[in-house]
């Protein structure tokens, strides 16, 4: 992917080298057993209902963690002060701020003309370890995620090295994507998608369809990524087939099925709260093929937009 010729972002608050770091390598999922860890199952439930009730999972996790013997203390939180720091300037962090830079010129013009919504781009804050948010504490256990409280993206590029190393999913397509897609959640929030979703989850009081929700907005959020890569490749023509193929791996290596075959041996479906990787691959295809945000409603009459 060639990505030089990008505008640069102006919206990244990097707060690595704040002495966040974490020892260890993590799951970019939270995910795992042994060692104390909480088992998958556990930690669906508990994020079930962290996304009911606004809050970071990764503070109930760890919470119960700590209950069970399993966790050691966490770290001391203090909100983070804003920033007006210049873009990063290191292959990494400049990578980031040009991928969030075209997000932000492809929705500018795209959120209008299809759905008639201004845009209004989020801040990206680039930590290692973990940081401070209003959603609760972001850490590299809980790989990147987007906060609608303060409307900023929490990404750890260390999860990229994570998608790689231990999920099979790489390359700086497949990295653009997930970033893509974080943002997709912030076009959700602007839709006011979020807010439905989480007032239908706390109604139905059932964890099957809060699941399913859960699920539906991630897929719309791959969905996005798709079309915005779509426009990007129209603007620049910098997406190869193999971008293509990186891409689809990742979103491959990132279900559901995949990962709780990894994680616990066995699948189930009732849990899945990103959705599998079948859905996955086809919703952003359907995102990349189409360029049209209308397709992506993976609500069907749940949510119109």
């Amino acid at each position: 992917m060639r990505w030089d010729d990008l505008r640069t972002s102006q919206n990244v608050e990097d707060r690595r080298g704040d002495g966040g770091a974490g020892g260890g390598s993590r799951s970019g999922f939270g995910l795992g057993g042994g060692g104390g860890r909480l088992g998958i199952g556990a930690v669906v439930v508990l994020g079930i209902i962290g996304w009911a009730l606004g809050i970071n999972p990764a503070i109930l996790i760890g919470g119960a963690e700590m209950m069970t013997g399993g966790g050691q203390p966490a770290p001391r939180y203090q909100e983070a002060q804003p920033r007006t720091s210049a873009p990063p300037d290191d292959q990494i962090g400049l990578f980031v701020a040009k991928i969030l830079g075209e997000t932000e010129d492809v929705w500018t013009q795209v959120l209008p003309q299809q759905v008639n919504r201004r845009y209004e781009p989020p801040r990206l804050v680039l930590f290692s370890g973990y940081t401070s948010s209003p959603c609760g504490p972001a850490q590299a256990a809980t790989g990147p995620f987007y906060c609608p409280k303060d409307r900023k993206v929490y990404l750890d590029t260390s999860f990229f090295k994570e998608m790689q190393q231990r999920f099979g999913g790489g390359g700086e397509f497949a990295y653009a994507y997930v970033i893509a897609h974080e943002v997709g959640h912030h076009i959700e929030n602007l839709l006011g998608i979020l807010d439905d979703v989480r007032a239908q989850q706390v109604r139905s009081g059932d964890r099957a369809e809060a699941n399913s929700l859960s699920v539906r907005v991630e897929l719309m959020a791959d969905c996005l990524a798709g079309v915005w890569a779509n426009k990007m490749n129209q603007r620049h023509g910098n997406i190869t087939e193999k971008d293509i193929r990186d891409a689809v791996n990742a979103a491959t290596a990132i279900g559901d099925d995949r990962i709780q075959r990894q994680t616990q041996g066995r699948i189930v479906p009732d849990s899945f709260t990103h959705g599998s990787s079948e859905q996955r691959v086809r919703w952003l295809t359907v995102g990349l093929k189409g360029g049209d945000v209308r397709q992506c409603n993976t609500f069907q009459r749940t949510v119109r937009l």
